[in-house]
């Protein structure tokens, strides 16, 4: 119906500016009819209109320029941003990206419903510019051609893999020249090599290689947010996920289950972990490889971002001999790289340091780590157990998942050990609600814990291109931000640049609510008190929440209001 409607408002327009007689109209239309192609194409194909005089048309009519795609060269990674399907679904062409708006060619500029999702699609808002469909479809043919060249466009644009060797888990390497006889028979090779080391090189968190029925997509987990970076052939699907299985030392013939590996690459004088994950889904096997980059971290506290009286009371709780420091929130805000940071400060050559780990993500010279493995009875709790016979002094816990484990943990804080651990609740006050839950005793609770921090990590205003932004009422309002705080905030994002990719943001940024175990606060525990009254005496002794440190990082212009109304919750 909707392409019907904008036939007729075609031939129209053709007939107000005398492009076309009538006679020659109705022919077009019934070809049209009759072939299932569109009016502009057959109009062009009879030879009825010029395509350059229709274009112009076009562009008057709606108002908008009208470009000429003969003399426009588009970038491979502008290209990515629209895949083939939406590009031919829409008839449309990424054209060229101005900080947060992309200029997009199309037939039919008229066309909302394409428009809005291109800005679903690619997060960018969208500028139309017209050009004949005759030709849109000539390019499009010959700028998402799906042969084998697309491997060499995309392998393009990766560095130069001579630099990159793969080195198993027992440090023997694996010469880049034993590869090499490979490479021209299976191009596979290499785009793995370009791959895995182009993610290295940008600073991505996480890889995901995801097959579906028609395609395959690569993202790109950066700063904390996905994006999509390119779509291999469908013919490379098999051969990319047994190349991956292969250096992770995978079983490549099992598909049915889920496997976990690691991967060890060499880029020129550095050394990188993956650690990869594969998980079989409808249309073959999701990989997702995290990397665990050494080159990347900071282990310096200091650096991390927390607030005087916040830095002052974590330090300190660390420093004590005994007791249990526990840092909280979901997967992937940080939780490991805190402990890690808190251990690299304790490391010293007069203290015994464990952790049971799972796994474990960086290897701390100095530190006894050891891998947990449930399927063969090495379970956190049995790892606890064996820590307190090896004589530590600080103890880490990957993470207190049951009441087994918590009891054992509560023990050795209570015995003159430093326990360190990590738990899934949404802030510092419901750490303790959870815990009694468990089934922990509230005494016990009360006498281990020397503090809890909740964390959360926002992506930071990139300050190449940072500008000021104001917010209308009913978003402060909805978001429930306090208005005299709004009123004295001068409030910035990021506009959008090469150097961030046109995000606007560029690194990520900690908010942190710690709370110190106050005599005060014990007593409470040791009462089942609820969370909100745990809250309410923590912040009367100083405690900042995760919402009132995001808001204090906004007002020195480190991250945008979005990020932290996203991020933590009203209190």
């Amino acid at each position: 119906m909707a392409t019907n409607l904008a036939q007729d408002r075609l031939g129209e327009l053709c007939l107000r500016e005398k492009l076309v007689s009538e006679e020659n109209l109705q022919k077009a239309l019934t070809e049209a009819r009759n072939s299932k192609a569109r009016l502009g194409v057959v109009l062009v194909k009879l030879g009825y209109v010029e395509e350059d005089e229709l274009t112009r048309a076009l562009a008057r009519q709606y108002r908008v320029p009208a470009v000429d795609l003969d003399r426009v060269t588009v970038d491979p990674k502008i290209l990515r941003l629209v895949s083939g399907d939406v590009a031919f679904k829409h008839l449309v062409l990424p054209l060229r990206r101005v900080g947060r708006t992309l200029t997009v060619a199309m037939a039919n500029p008229s066309d909302l419903g394409a428009i809005d999702d291109l800005k679903f699609i690619t997060r960018y808002e969208i500028e139309p510019v017209v050009v004949g469909e005759f030709t849109l479809r000539k390019h499009l043919e010959k700028y998402y051609d799906s042969t084998d060249d697309k491997i060499a466009e995309i392998l393009s644009d990766f560095i130069d893999d001579a630099d990159v060797e793969f080195v198993d888990a027992e440090e023997e390497e694996v010469s880049v020249a034993a590869l090499q006889e490979q490479i021209d028979a299976a191009p596979v090779v290499k785009f793995i090599n370009g791959l895995l080391t182009d993610a290295v090189l940008r600073g991505v968190s996480d890889i995901h290689i995801e097959p579906y029925e028609r395609e395959v997509r690569v993202r790109y987990r950066i700063d904390g947010a996905l994006q999509e970076v390119m779509k291999p052939p469908m013919k490379m699907k098999a051969a990319l996920t047994s190349r991956i299985k292969i250096l992770a030392d995978l079983n490549i013939a099992e598909r049915r289950v889920p496997q976990d590996g690691r991967i060890k690459l060499r880029l020129k004088n550095r050394v990188v972990d993956f650690r990869v994950s594969t998980l079989p889904v409808i249309f073959g096997e999701k990989i997702v490889l995290r990397i665990l980059d050494k080159g990347n971290l900071t282990f310096d506290l200091s650096r991390f971002g927390f607030e005087p009286k916040a830095e002052k009371d974590f330090m300190e709780a660390i420093m004590k001999p005994y007791g249990m420091v526990l840092v909280t929130g979901p997967t992937g805000s940080g939780k490991t790289t805190t402990l890690y940071s808190a251990l690299s400060k304790v490391n010293t050559n007069e203290v015994n340091i464990m952790t049971a780990e799972d796994p474990v993500e960086y290897n701390i010279h100095g530190i006894n780590q050891v891998l947990v493995r449930n399927e063969i009875g090495m379970s956190f709790a049995a790892a606890l157990r064996a820590f307190l016979r090896q004589d530590p002094n600080i103890i880490m816990v990957g993470e207190i998942r049951d009441l087994e484990t918590g009891g054992i943990a509560i023990k050795a804080a209570l015995t003159g050990h430093l326990v360190l651990s990590t738990l899934h609740t949404n802030d510092a006050p419901s750490t303790v609600t959870r815990m009694i839950d468990m089934g922990l005793e509230p005494f016990n609770v009360a006498a281990a814990l020397n503090l809890i921090t909740a964390q959360r990590l926002v992506r930071r205003i990139c300050q190449n291109c940072t500008e000021e932004v104001t917010y209308p009422q009913e978003y402060l309002e909805s978001a429930h931000i306090p208005l005299d705080y709004a009123h004295r905030t001068v409030f910035y994002r990021g506009r959008g640049c090469d150097q961030c990719n046109g995000s606007g943001y560029r690194g990520r940024q900690g908010l942190y609510e710690v709370m110190a175990v106050s005599s005060g606060i014990r007593k409470l525990i040791m009462q089942e008190a609820a969370t909100d009254e745990l809250r309410e005496a923590a912040v009367s002794e100083g405690m900042l929440t995760l919402r009132t440190d995001g808001l204090k990082k906004v007002e020195r212009g480190v991250t945008t209001l979005e990020e932290v109304v996203k991020e933590t919750a009203a209190t």
